[in-house]
């Protein structure tokens, strides 16, 4: 069965990032339309996968992080505006039972994502 998981890794203090808020959106042509918000565990994940089963289709996606609140929220020093706010990672879901897992490896200054399994 096909799905779509995501974690967020702090790579500024070397830990699971607990707490950023996520948006998913399916992209058609020139828009967007929000599937689901959530927000990381204690773990750096979601408490369950963004897409599994009927609601896992083929198409773009784009994923959005708000690693700014996050950073913000623990006093990490950034830059004033912070230089990565929202993040976007826009990608396209090809196989029907695939297993896609776009993982956020971030700090306040660069970010760093993969196809993972």
């Amino acid at each position: 069965m096909g799905r779509l998981s995501t974690h967020v890794l702090d790579n500024v203090n070397g830990k699971p990032a607990k707490g950023v808020a996520i948006e998913l959106f399916a992209v058609e042509g020139e828009n967007r339309r929000s599937v689901l918000r959530t927000v990381t565990n204690a773990d750096g994940r979601t408490d369950a996968p963004l897409m599994i089963g009927d609601a896992f289709r083929p198409g773009t996606y784009e994923l959005v992080f708000e690693a700014g609140a996050y950073f913000r929220s623990l006093g990490t020093p950034t830059a004033d505006p912070p230089f990565l706010d929202s993040v976007p990672i826009r990608f396209t879901i090809a196989e029907p039972d695939g297993h896609y897992h776009v993982p956020l490896l971030v700090t306040p200054w660069s970010y760093s994502t993969y196809r993972g399994s």
